[in-house]
């Protein structure tokens, strides 16, 4: 998913200091845990004193955002500036406004006055996307406090202070530049585009997008779309879906780590490149970064890597061709909002707005929907069985065979 926007009208400045502070005075760093969903990380915060509310944490996003407008009645916010909000997708621009003086408390960490944009309608819907409330995004706000460390494959997290952290000095840790514009961080990677064609390519460092790469082809008339390619629903921005192909590059290098084979997204030109507020040619997102321990650094502009136990994990797409919401109030019932034409989905005779019951004989509730997304992203030719419910009621039963199309 593409999170990604810009401001259409005012601009939100950056704090001059760093918002967040260690609760105990003499600590260096702090500890917790984070959910890992559907390629993105998901941490608990309280704001006012109240919740916890659950947050995305994105490099991606300058400005800190509330997606859930039932939070500015719930939390006594104030509301100051308007904006219309820009971001990836076709769609008209939203409306959001300024609240400050939030106080926002992480496990050990605090800031006590912090300026969010708050949405004025969950255009996003995080939550059914993740399949768990989502409350809103925590962005550099986070990242100019502290060098984060993340540790993906234990799903922990680390906050350290800038002025005490010292570098790791192991071997297989490699180093990446880092450039911050506009409170978001860039870098400058070789990707293999094809077997004889390396660019030097500069892209956003987004642990906010759940894909691996995303190329704008029209940043550089040497970018073209590849020849085997997947027309796609990539994502949701904030003015809409963000339509494109789904494609790979032959590969791509971090430091001294090369990855190979890499699923890239490639979007139209109409729903993302014209939307950018720095030139760049594209992001790197989560299912490529999370296949790396990851110390990011803002105060000295760079990143650190070393690769964890998913580093060797594929990089596969969805093999059944449809997708789905979680609803309910376990987000716990799966709801297919679009079925590719031709796809084994369709060819199975699913439609949109089934709602699935039972996967391989066993309750769809039973799955989280981070579960059934890497269920469906698994084999090719596994084959699955759905029971699913018709909005008239009716039952039936499909067999849907999974085939990789790229």
């Amino acid at each position: 998913m593409l999170l990604a926007f810009g401001l259409l009208a005012g601009s939100v400045a950056a704090q001059g200091t760093v918002p967040f502070r260690f609760v105990k005075p003499k600590a260096t760093k702090v500890k917790f845990r984070f959910e890992m969903e559907r390629n993105l990380m998901v941490i608990n915060a309280r704001l006012n004193g109240q919740g916890p509310f659950n947050f995305l944490l994105d490099t991606g996003v300058g400005t800190s955002l509330i997606t859930d407008p039932s939070l500015r009645s719930a939390l006594k916010l104030r509301i100051g500036r308007s904006f219309r909000v820009a971001g990836a997708g076709n769609e008209a621009p939203l409306e959001a406004s300024e609240t400050n003086n939030v106080r926002v408390e992480l496990p050990g960490v605090e800031a006590k006055s912090m300026l969010f944009l708050i949405l004025s309608e969950d255009i996003l819907n995080l939550s059914g996307y993740v399949g768990m409330p989502i409350h809103g995004i925590l962005g550099a706000d986070v990242f100019r406090s502290f060098v984060v460390e993340v540790r993906p494959s234990e799903t922990l997290l680390v906050l350290h202070d800038p002025a005490q952290f010292r570098k790791p000095r192991g071997r297989r840790w490699t180093s990446v530049p880092l450039d911050i514009e506009g409170n978001k961080p860039y870098l400058t990677a070789e990707v293999q585009v094809t077997d004889s064609l390396h660019l030097p390519l500069k892209l956003v460092l987004d642990t906010g997008a759940g894909h691996a790469l995303s190329l704008e082809t029209t940043s550089s008339n040497l970018l073209s779309l590849p020849p085997k390619r997947l027309r796609s629903q990539l994502g949701r921005g904030l003015n809409g879906f963000i339509n494109g192909y789904l494609g790979r590059v032959s590969g791509m290098k971090l430091g001294r780590y090369q990855l190979n084979s890499l699923l890239t997204s490639f979007p139209d030109s109409t729903d993302v490149a014209m939307r950018a507020d720095v030139p760049r040619n594209g992001n790197v997102g989560f299912e490529l970064l999370k296949r790396f321990d990851i110390i990011i650094d803002y105060t000295h502009n760079y990143m650190l890597l070393r690769p964890n136990m998913l580093y060797h994990e594929p990089f596969e797409h969805d093999m059944c061709g449809m997708d789905l919401v979680a609803a309910g109030p376990n987000f716990r019932r799966y709801v297919i909002t679009r079925v590719v034409p031709d796809s084994p989905a369709a060819k199975a005779g699913l439609k949109v707005d089934d709602e699935i019951l039972s996967i391989n004989l066993l309750p769809a509730s039973a799955f989280s929907l981070t579960q059934l997304s890497r269920l469906l992203h698994s084999t090719d030719g596994r084959k699955i069985l759905l029971i699913v419910q018709r909005p008239n009621g009716e039952l039936t039963t499909a067999q849907v065979q999974l085939k990789r199309e790229i």
